[in-house]
Formats: structure tokens, C-alpha cells, sequence
């Protein structure tokens, strides 16, 4: 009862949000910002138009591993009494949950995958799409902020330019959110240096600790946000766009999504200790309590 009454008050609200915009839009000023600031920028010249393949296969690799970093990271934040333990074999050290173990190859291998991506990127000029060159950049998203809010969107043409909303949106998480993770995630780890007595006192755990899950809700949310977007903009252009890297209206990108979406939830189900151990015991020691 009480989720049904929450149902409907948020889609009063969300109704009247709505509303409220529309006829704020229908106001002259605001019309005429609409005009200067149409939700996107002229990018600089030479920028690069399409998506390359590569840029389809990283972002498979990405969302892959976000999966399974928020399944394990969200496990580590459960477990109270884990049952199995790694250690590693090359340097013995402290005794960690098989969850953590998992939790933390995860993020060696996002933060390699992430910085191949970041050098391709600015190797091939893709960094213009998602990288501001332009301070109208904050004014168009808000432009399209309320073009989104009112229900009328602004016109998508992600081959070859996003709009400004999504550029501070891709950049945010590229460039912000991302290596936060990553600080995060390596000072509550078992690869920060612990005699680095100096350092960790300028940089205390409980900083990583208080920022770690705020920064995994942003991604949580990013990809919610994300996932309907390219859902309700145009599912099988948008589709075709990052998994097929083609402009048109085939559904090859919509087959290539739907294989890598079985091959994630496989990989979803699979991440269980009966898989994990025997691949964990390839780098160190698997124990019981």
C-alpha cells in the first residue's frame, strides 16, 4: 500500500514538474535562451564524426565490469561472517574475503581497461565528444536539462555530436567519478602501502570509506539514467550507434546488445565461490575460516 501511495505521489509530482516547465518554456525569455542555447555546441573542427568499434567494444568491457563491481562491492558491504578467504601466495600478507578478492581483480581490471580507453580517446580525437571545448557548454545543458524536464527533448544526433547535458554527464564519470573510484577503492585496499605512515595520515581511510559507496550510487544512478535514455530516444538508432558503430536503422546493434546483455547476467550468476575458487587459487591461497 504505502509503495503504491509513493508510486502515485511521485508521478503527481513528476506531473506537475512537467507542467510547470512547459509553461515556464512558453515564456518569452525563456524562448529566446532556447534559441542561443539550443542544448548543444558546434564542436571544434576536425572533430570526429561516428562511433569506432573500439569505442563499442570499451563500452562492453565497461558496463561488464561495472556489473560485477557492483555485485561484489555491494557483497563485501553485506557480509558479515565470510566462509572463504584468499591469500596471496607471492607476498602472504593479510588474510581477505574471497568477496573482496573478487571485489578488488574487478577494479585492477576496470582501471586497465579504463586507462586504454582514455589513451585511444585523445590518441584519436574522440575526446571532443565528451570533453567540454566551450564554457556555452553550461548553459546548453541546462537548455537541455529543461527540454528533457518538459517532455518535448532536444533532437539526439549522438553520431555526431551529444548534447551539452551529456557531454558534462560522460565527462563527470570519465574524468571525475571514475578516478574517485579508483582513489577510493585503493586506499581501503590491500595494495596501499602500509608504511606509508605520512601518506595515509594525509589521506585517511575513513575519507575512502565515507566517499567510496557515494561515488558506486552515482554510477548506480549514471547507468539507471543512461539505460532509459537510450531506451526512449531511439532504441534501435541508439543501439545501432554503440554496438553495431553504424548510422542507421538495421537491428544488428539491437542483437549485439541483447548477446552481451545474456553474456553479463551469465557472468552475473556465475560469480559464485564454486567458480571463483578455482580461479582464485591461480594467484593465492583459498582457505575456510
Amino acid at each position: 500500500m504505502r509503495v503504491a501511495l509513493a508510486a502515485v505521489a511521485l508521478g503527481l509530482v513528476a506531473g506537475a514538474v512537467v507542467a510547470l516547465v512547459r509553461a515556464l518554456l512558453g515564456t518569452e525569455p525563456l524562448k529566446e535562451f532556447l534559441v542561443t542555447y539550443p542544448g548543444e555546441y558546434r564542436l571544434p573542427d576536425g572533430a570526429p564524426i561516428g562511433i569506432p568499434a573500439w569505442v563499442g567494444w570499451q563500452h562492453f568491457f565497461n558496463v561488464f565490469l561495472m556489473v560485477l563491481i557492483i555485485r561484489s562491492g555491494l557483497g563485501v558491504r553485506s557480509e558479515k561472517r565470510p566462509t572463504v578467504f584468499w591469500t596471496s601466495k607471492r607476498t602472504g600478507g593479510t588474510k581477505i574475503s574471497l568477496t573482496l578478492w573478487f571485489h578488488q581483480s574487478l577494479d585492477i581490471l576496470w582501471l586497465a581497461n579504463g586507462a586504454l580507453f582514455v589513451v585511444v580517446l585523445f590518441a584519436t580525437g574522440q575526446w571532443m565528444r565528451i570533453v567540454p571545448t566551450s564554457w556555452t557548454v553550461f548553459p546548453n545543458a541546462l537548455s537541455a536539462l529543461l527540454q528533457y524536464l518538459s517532455f518535448n527533448w532536444p533532437t539526439e544526433n549522438g553520431w555526431v555530436n551529444y548534447n551539452s547535458l551529456q557531454q558534462l554527464a560522460y565527462f563527470t564519470t570519465v574524468f571525475v567519478a571514475a578516478p574517485l573510484a579508483a582513489a577510493t577503492g585503493l586506499r581501503m585496499s590491500g595494495l596501499w602501502p602500509k608504511r606509508a605512515q605520512r601518506l595515509s595520515k594525509a589521506y585517511p581511510v575513513e575519507w575512502a570509506r565515507a566517499l567510496h559507496f557515494p561515488v558506486m550510487l552515482y554510477f548506480v544512478g549514471f547507468i539507471v539514467v543512461h539505460v532509459f535514455l537510450v531506451l526512449s530516444t531511439g532504441l534501435v538508432h541508439n543501439l545501432n550507434h554503440m554496438y553495431a558503430s553504424q548510422d542507421g536503422s538495421s537491428w544488428a546493434g539491437f542483437w549485439i546488445f541483447v548477446g552481451s546483455v545474456v553474456v553479463i547476467a551469465g557472468a552475473w550468476m556465475a560469480a559464485r565461490p564454486l567458480l571463483l575458487v578455482p580461479v582464485a587459487k591461480l594467484f593465492g591461497k583459498v582457505s575456510g575460516r
